[in-house]
Formats: structure tokens, sequence, C-alpha cells
């Protein structure tokens, strides 16, 4: 069987969250996570590995709400899951004295150089998709580099600011990516320090699908990246600015454009909303309260 493989990126402590381990706030009376209802969609459209990224001091938590139960349910339908941790003295180098903020998503994604053989996509752990993006990555994997672009007005939060990659893109291919910070929903319109955004725009929500040498193109660049600190405290190896630099380079990256809604827990006020949205989705007959027992039929 063909290999494909979904890394969920489940290291961070959402500080914006206040505090806590957001990955693994339940979000239906079953007890279930936004990274169950990835998980269940992934299946669903043919993924066969889970690889988990995350840190050594939140496995104990991890593994006991939903590592081991998620383990369980997988083998049912031969679906393989690992484990990858990033750590923040996991660099060819000394961590500048006082780091403490993680090195980013592109060294999160390096630290699964062990643990892939196969293309593969990656997601983050605190973000509902929808399943027709799995689909769209699943068909795709084994086909170079790619991102499965949202629109802008899909992705927004309610209770605050987000930052969001927003895509210049021709002819299906991505041309450019800026990273943009604090956009809020105004009315009818999406802001950014006061410039207004088109809502039809497309954007990253951080959903790639990587072809297997990925890998080595992050070995080559990270140790740049350490070498050109400009904050040796804050700067970040991040998936979006790697991107740019990869197509400044030459390297293409088609944009998949799907309508799928976002929704995710960026703030605590946003935990009822996802809520009240997984509850009408299991209303609408888009999962079972049992969730993953639609995929044994």
């Amino acid at each position: 069987m063909e290999r494909k493989t979904l890394v969920i990126l489940a290291a961070g402590i959402g500080s914006r969250f206040g505090g806590g381990i957001k990955q693994l706030e339940p979000i239906d009376d079953q007890g279930h996570l936004i990274i169950d209802y990835s998980i269940h969609d992934a299946i669903k459209a043919g993924f066969n590995k889970i690889v988990f990224i995350i840190r050594h001091d939140i496995e104990k938590d991890f593994k006991a709400v939903i590592g081991n139960r998620v383990s369980d349910t997988c083998k049912a339908f031969n679906v393989e899951i690992d484990y990858a941790f990033q750590e923040i003295d996991d660099i060819p180098g000394h961590v500048p004295v006082g780091r403490t903020k993680p090195w980013g998503t592109g060294h999160a994604v390096l630290s699964c150089k062990d643990v892939l053989d196969s293309p593969f996509a990656v997601i983050n752990a605190d973000d509902y998709y929808e399943v027709n993006g799995f689909k769209k990555a699943a068909d795709f994997l084994g086909n170079g580099y790619a991102l499965i672009g949202y629109i802008i007005k899909n992705t927004l939060s309610d209770n605050g600011g987000v930052t969001r990659g927003i895509c210049s893109i021709s002819e299906g291919k991505l041309i450019g990516i800026n990273e943009t910070k604090n956009i809020i929903k105004e009315n009818n319109n999406a802001k950014a320090d006061d410039k207004i955004i088109d809502l039809e725009s497309i954007v990253s929500m951080n959903f790639w699908c990587y072809p297997l040498e990925f890998i080595d193109v992050l070995k080559s660049k990270f140790p740049l990246f350490l070498n050109n600190l400009k904050d040796p405290l804050k700067d970040e190896f991040l998936l979006p600015i790697i991107a740019d630099e990869m197509l400044k380079e030459g390297t293409s990256y088609s944009v998949i454009p799907t309508d799928d809604r976002w929704f995710g827990v960026t703030y605590k006020e946003d935990k009822p909303q996802v809520v009240e949205s997984i509850k009408k989705l299991i209303k609408d007959g888009v999962y079972k309260e049992d969730l993953y027992s639609d995929l044994k039929e």
C-alpha cells in the first residue's frame, strides 16, 4: 500500500490561549479534540500514517489524553502512529543565552527526519480544516510541493487578531507568501494595521504537502538560519518563510484551493464557538457522535 503520511504540529503551548496546552482541550461531549477530527478526516481521505510532533515535557499528558487512545483506534484501520520530539536544544550549535521560544514550524518538521519515509502533509494540531482539504492533499502527495489554500473570510476569529500567510498566485502556482499579523474582522472586511484585505484572498493555514526530499532542504537551510539570527531570542524557522525562500530559488509550489471553513482555538473565547460548530456538524450528519464509527462502514 502506498504510504501517505500526515504530520501534526502539536508541540506548542498557546500563550494567547492563556497558558495550558490548547491542543488537549476537548471540544465535544465525548471528549474528542480537534486533533481527533483531523485524524478522522485524514484516515477517510486515505492517509495511513500519523506522526505527532510534541515535546518530551508534554509526552505523558499528550499520550494520556489522546495519543494512546488514537493509537488503539488507528490499529483497526491499519494506520501507523509515530512520534517526533521538537526540543529547543536539538540544533547544530548552542542555544542563545535566554532563548526559551521554540525554533518554529520548520524546525518541528525537521525533527521528523528519522520517522518519515514517504511524501507527507503537515497541519496544525489546533486547527479544524474540514475533510475536503485532506482529500485534496492525499490526492496530491507524490507530485511535489503544494499548499492547501483557504479563503481568508473562512479563517478569521471573532475574538482577536490572527496571523495568516497571504498568498500571491499565478496560474495555480504560488509566487509569494506574505506573513501578515493581527488580521481582524471589522464589519464586512478583514483588516491588518488599517489596511483592508480582500476577503476572497487565499491564505496559508499551515496545511502543506511535501516530497520526502524537503527534509534535506530543511537540513541545509536550518544552519544558515541559525547563523543569520537577527533576534536570537525570538527568530523562528517557519514553513511559510522557507516556502518563500524556495520560490525565489526556483522551486515550484502548487496552490490547491478549498472553500472549506477553518476554525480553531486561538483564544479561550474561541472554544464555545468551536464546540457549537462541532455540534452542528454532528447534527448535520458530517460526523457521528461515535466519531470513528463511520470509518468501519
